[in-house]
Order: structure tokens, then sequence, then C-alpha cells
């Protein structure tokens, strides 16, 4: 028994779950994930008629989201940080507007979301139609980041085509030198990682966007849809960050 339970202790998925959840950003995409699936869960458990089991999840779902708020102190400034130092670097032009435009965006969401964090614990007090203005505003700057994201995405996809084909292009044909051919797969394949990050994220933020789209008022979709597309989302990061931590991926 002992040996047993030594093998299911020590087993290297614990460890590596235990490594991943060390991670203050593993254990966020971890509770968004679970988030989620709670929204969907609710609706559709309320759709059945069954309430009762609807409002445990509902329940969990608003316990995850005020805890998420808290962990989440702190990182408007990270966003300023990261829109300072795409300023401050070369690139194209319109990758740096809207990656600043991005950041910036999710510095105005994230200070939004700390001042609601800060009411629903009772720290300070904001008036039911404050409230209610302070959590539009927060969500109208998500959408921007979001939509920031998309436009950014969509022209980083493109130059990283053309980046792509100029390369192939480049391939002369007869006897090649080997370093040079070594260096040539070398970027080919750093092109390619690039993409495929480009397209994963790109893809997130089409699910994602559905959530402060719905929150305003901009699309008319039930919460099961909301509540899927975010687990959907929640899924795609969760495993990207996994294999960040424990496969020494970077994003």
């Amino acid at each position: 028994m002992a040996t047993v339970a030594s093998q299911v202790i020590l087993h290297p998925y614990v460890s590596q779950s235990l490594k991943f959840g060390s991670f203050n950003v593993g254990r966020d995409k971890l509770y968004r994930t679970v988030q989620y699936f709670s929204r969907f869960l609710a609706w559709f458990l309320v759709s059945r008629g069954n309430k009762v089991e609807a409002a445990r999840w509902t329940a969990l779902k608003s316990h995850l989201g005020i805890v998420r708020k808290l962990m989440r102190l702190g990182k408007p400034v990270e966003h300023l940080q990261a829109a300072l130092r795409v300023a401050s670097s070369s690139g194209e032009v319109g990758e740096q507007v809207t990656s600043i435009g991005r950041q910036l965006a999710y510095f105005g969401y994230l200070t939004y979301d700390t001042a609601l964090w800060a009411n629903a614990a009772k720290f300070i007090a904001l008036k039911p139609g404050t409230a209610e203005r302070v959590t539009k505003t927060s969500n109208r700057f998500w959408l921007a980041g979001i939509l920031f994201s998309i436009t950014h995405g969509l022209l980083k996809a493109g130059r990283l085509a053309h980046d792509a084909k100029k390369l192939r292009n480049s391939e002369t044909w007869g006897e090649k030198d080997l370093s040079d051919e070594a260096q040539r797969e070398v970027r080919q394949l750093a092109l390619e990682n690039l993409r495929a990050d480009t397209r994963h994220q790109f893809i997130i933020d089409l699910f994602d966007i559905w959530i402060p789209a719905s929150n305003l008022g901009l699309v008319n979709v039930n919460d099961g849809v909301v509540g899927f597309a975010g687990f959907i989302s929640s899924l795609m990061g969760l495993r990207a960050q996994w294999l960040a931590i424990n496969n020494g991926k970077k994003n």
C-alpha cells in the first residue's frame, strides 16, 4: 500500500501539476477554466429545470470571479510596462500601435476591475449606479483590448506569411552550402513557431470577444454560449501555460 501511495504521490504528473500551480498565472488559468465551465453548466442545469443544482455552480462561478480579481492586483502596472517596452522598441508601425493599444486597454480594464473587487470585498462602498458604470467601463476596455489584439494578430500573421514566402523564394538550386541551408531551416522553424503562436492567440481572442460583448449587450447570446466560449479559450490558455512551464516552451 505504501508503495502504491508513493507511486501516486511522486508521479511525474503530480509533480508537474504542483509546479504549474506554484505560479500565479497557472492558478489563474485553472480558475478561469473552472469559472467559465461553471457558467456553462449552470445555464445547462437551469435549462433542464434543475435550479437548485445550478445555484451551486453559479455561486462557484461568482466566487472564482472575485478570487481572480484579487489575484490580478498589480497587473495593470505590468501592462503599462509592456506598453512602454513596445513603444521603445523597433518594428512594424501597425503592429506596434495595436500592441500598445492592447496593453493600455488592458491597463484600463484591470484598473476598473480592481475597483470592482474592492467593492465586492466591502473595502470600498460604491453606489449601485456607480458600480454598474464601473462594470461597463471595465468591459469596454476589455473589449477594446481584444479588438486591438485581433487586429495585431491579423497584421502580424500577414507579415509572417510574407516573410515565410520570401524565405522560401530565397532557396537556390544546385549545390548548396550546408551552413546556409541549416540557417535557413532554423529561420523557417522559428517562423512556423511564430505563426502557430499568432494563430493560437487569434483563436483565443475570437472566443473571448463574446464575453465583454455580451456583458455590454452588444450581442444577444445566452450564458451557455458565453460560458462555452470562455471555457474553450481558457482550456487553450491553460494548455499553453502548462507547456510553457513543464516543457520549457516560451509563450
